[in-house]
């Protein structure tokens, strides 16, 4: 029930990203800093002291922490695959000297960058939704605090997704079926975790790959495009104020 509540949770959060990104698009860089202190702080606070908590009395540390780097490195992989980032700004489009072939087929109407960019913001979605299912096989708590980190996340997934796709030649209804998709990821990798049992020695390890997506996503994501062209201060604040949530959820959760 807990689990269904969550999934339900996510899809909102991430449908509510996609209409504030229609309608509210100068206060975004505020939303993105304290999703990105909150992803980043479940990854320093939560899921890595869990990881070699769970995983020492199988594996060394340094093994552990490997794990945490091969994460990160997989995800950074994915999105350089699904050129999320390249897909903010098509270069062809804005260099000033640009031209067009006449005989040039016309871009596709839902932009082939934004297709892939939404995409793969779905498939992330489906890992979080993973990272939440597996994390409550570990412990209540765990699940509960990841829960909060991956709602936060899934907000800025549903605008970044919506910005995609209309960014890249993709009308208002095509935008909305990418969210709606994107939506219900979380809940689809929610469900997955049930169809297999992960065996205790691997808890440690499985936490670990997750705290290296966790770091990529708000360091190497949310991070930069929260400052990108906005007030340094006032989203540096949100940031910190988003891990400092984080850390005492962390610490009266247990």
């Amino acid at each position: 029930m807990t689990l269904a509540l969550i999934a339900f949770a996510a899809f909102c959060a991430t449908i509510a990203g996609g209409l504030v990104a229609l309608r509210f698009k100068d206060k975004l860089h505020l939303i993105l800093g304290f999703s990105a202190g909150a992803v980043v702080g479940v990854a320093f606070f939560d899921l890595l002291p869990e990881a070699i908590e769970l995983g020492q009395k199988f594996h060394s540390n340094t093994f552990l922490l490997s794990c945490v780097a091969l994460g990160f490195l997989i995800y950074l992989v994915l999105d350089r695959l699904a050129l999320l980032h390249g897909a903010h700004h098509d270069e062809t489009a804005e260099s000033p000297g640009a031209h067009h072939d006449k005989g040039a087929a016309a871009p596709s109407p839902t932009g082939w960058r934004g297709t892939l960019g939404a995409g793969s913001l779905s498939f992330h979605s489906f890992l979080d939704g993973a990272a939440i299912g597996l994390a409550f096989h570990v412990s209540t708590a765990v699940g509960a605090v990841v829960a909060i980190a991956v709602l936060t996340h899934d907000f800025s997934d549903g605008i970044n997704t919506m910005n995609l796709v209309l960014r890249n030649g993709g009308n208002r209804r095509v935008a909305l079926r990418w969210l709606v998709l994107d939506a219900v990821a979380p809940a689809a990798g929610i469900g997955s975790t049930f169809l297999f049992v992960v065996p205790d020695r691997a808890f440690g390890v499985v936490l670990a790959f997750f705290g290296g997506f966790f770091l990529y996503i708000g360091a190497s994501d949310l991070v930069p495009e929260s400052h990108h062209a906005h007030p340094k201060f006032l989203t540096t604040l949100m940031t910190l104020l988003g891990a400092a949530v984080i850390y005492l959820a962390v610490t009266f959760i247990g």
